[in-house]
């Protein structure tokens, strides 16, 4: 059995970003399980590291950094980003210095999301129970919980969730995740997946500098007649919550059947809902809204008002020619008099005798 130093990680994940930061301390072994479908950040305080990584499921090679695991890539500083990992990606991850010096070693378990048992404490379910494994000892399988998350909402009713890994332990041993204890052993239980646990919750607002939102739109699908709505930086390891006209959209809604116009997604802790109806969704993560989905027009209104205009721009464009008309003809007619004028100016200078000829035709006659 591997020999692991789990108990140096703290089983509350901080986020970062989108990531979920893992820490190991230098030059140890680290062993811990985590939901796959989500982004996983392994540190490794090394510039210019390389990477080796074994994959449980392949069991035979090791693999350098980098290969065509397109997933998986080395950050700047050393650390190394697996985004939205598979639970085939479960394995032992080490990282070198540049001199081939281990800095750490990970032994992480993505156990898949897809398989996650959920309750709710409001509708009195209860979560899995522990049970011995088949293999002739005294195993248990149990599930080891993580601190509960931050209340989804503040100063209204709310939601809380507890994430819970697979986990497996004989007698005066260290627990270890599931698939990393089995091994090679061929042997699956209805009793090992992950859970995720809700209760109700209500506390009181804190000041926050606030964080950028997002403005979208969306339109209904003619085929599933639903939309799919995305809330950035949310998590299955950070609280989030979706409203719909200012009606929260909660976990207890889903499970008890009553909320039936919108899903959230549980492979993802809620970050992807499914509507079914023109709302407008807001979401909110860590009790601050990220963002704000409204309905478009309906696009049946905005045909039949195009169509009025195209049946409206004949009749405006007679109109509009109509009216070219009229000022071209007092264009002509301002024209003509004009010419009329000056012609009438020449004649008067031509038979009229000027002053001088005037008084000369004066003087002889007298």
């Amino acid at each position: 059995m591997l020999t692991t130093l789990w108990w140096l990680l703290s089983f509350a994940v901080p986020v970062l970003g989108l990531y979920v930061s893992v820490r190991c301390p230098h030059g140890k072994k680290c062993q811990r399980a985590l939901l796959s479908n989500n982004d996983i950040l392994l540190h490794c305080n090394s510039s210019g590291a390389e990477w080796y990584y074994f994959f449980l499921q392949d069991e035979t090679n090791w693999y350098s950094h980098p290969h065509s695991v397109s997933n998986i890539e080395i950050m700047p500083e050393g650390s190394i980003l697996i985004k939205s990992s598979l639970p085939s990606q479960t394995g032992i991850y080490n990282c070198l210095d540049k001199n081939g010096i281990q800095v750490v070693q990970y032994e992480i378990e993505f156990q898949d999301i897809s398989t996650l048992h959920i309750t709710h404490r409001g509708l009195g379910q209860k979560p899995l129970q522990n049970e011995t494994l088949s293999l002739g000892g005294k195993e248990i399988i149990f599930t080891y919980w993580e601190p509960w998350q931050d209340c989804n909402r503040c100063g209204k009713p709310g939601e809380r969730k507890c994430l819970g890994y697979c986990y497996i332990q004989e007698p005066l041993e260290k627990p270890m995740p599931c698939w990393f204890y089995l091994g090679d052993a061929r042997l699956w239980s209805s009793r090992m997946r992950p859970e995720m646990q809700v209760e109700a919750c209500n506390v009181q607002c804190k000041t926050s500098d606030g964080t950028d939102i997002t403005f979208d739109s969306f339109e209904l699908s003619e085929e599933s007649g639903s939309a799919w709505l995305t809330c950035r930086s949310g998590s299955i390891y950070r609280p989030i919550i979706w409203e719909a006209n200012s009606t929260p959209l909660t976990w207890q809604g889903q499970l008890s059947g009553q909320d039936v116009t919108t899903i959230l997604d549980p492979s993802n802790g809620g970050r992807r809902l499914q509507v079914f109806q023109p709302a407008i969704y807001t979401c909110f993560v860590q009790q601050q809204l990220i963002a704000r989905f409204n309905p478009r027009p309906d696009l049946d209104v905005l045909e039949i008002l195009q169509r009025e205009e195209a049946e409206h721009q004949p009749e405006a464009g007679w109109a509009r020619k109509g009216k070219a008309d009229t000022v071209f003809k007092g264009l002509k007619l301002m024209l003509l008099a004009g010419t009329m004028l000056g012609l009438f100016g020449v004649l008067l200078k031509l038979f009229r005798p000027s002053r001088n000829k005037r008084s000369n035709l004066t003087l002889l006659v007298k």
